[in-house]
Order: C-alpha cells, then sequence, then structure tokens
C-alpha cells in the first residue's frame, strides 16, 4: 500500500503537476482528492484517451474515479486505502496529461 502525502508534500506535487499540464484547467485539490476536468473536441477524442488511461491505471493498479460526458471527462484521484492522496494519484496524473 503506498502512504499518504503530508499537506506540504500534496502542495508541492500539485504545483509540479500544473506546471506540465497541457491544458488551462489546472488539477485541483478538494480535501483528501484531486480533480480536472479534461475537454476533447468530440466523444471519439475523449474516450480514446480514457481507454489508453486504462491501459495505464492497470499497469499502476491504481484506477480513477472518472465521468464521461460527450467530449468532457471529470477525473478524480485518491488512494483510497491510505485515506488520501499518495504518489500513485500523482503518477496516474502526469501520464493523463502526457496523454493529453
Amino acid at each position: 500500500m503506498a502512504d499518504k502525502l503530508s499537506d506540504n508534500e500534496v502542495a508541492l506535487a500539485l504545483e509540479s503537476l500544473n506546471k506540465m499540464a497541457q491544458s488551462d484547467a489546472p488539477w485541483e485539490r478538494q480535501g483528501d482528492k484531486i480533480t480536472k476536468t479534461f475537454k476533447f473536441k468530440n466523444f471519439i477524442g475523449a474516450f480514446g484517451w480514457m481507454s489508453q488511461i486504462a491501459i495505464w491505471a492497470e499497469k499502476l493498479v491504481h484506477h480513477p474515479e472518472w465521468f464521461n460526458v460527450y467530449n468532457k471527462v471529470e477525473v478524480t484521484l485518491t488512494t483510497h486505502d491510505a485515506g488520501g492522496l499518495t504518489e500513485l494519484d500523482f503518477k496516474l496524473a502526469e501520464k493523463m496529461e502526457k496523454l493529453r
């Protein structure tokens, strides 16, 4: 099980993640979660991206909470077993940004 990050570690990881973000919307912290809405040209773009992320989620054994409507994908990341944010959340978020 991954260790829960401290508030300071989360703040630093979030700052670093948002510097590399490919889109205008930043990742935001909401308690023990980070969230972001990704927008694509159309449904095929959104669904294709989700399919790529699903492969990485399986490799990391860490799965996102997400909701898709047409060209938008709302993502929430947290590590339930740790009771908060861990390195796994930020690794998956980085993959999401890189594959965007």
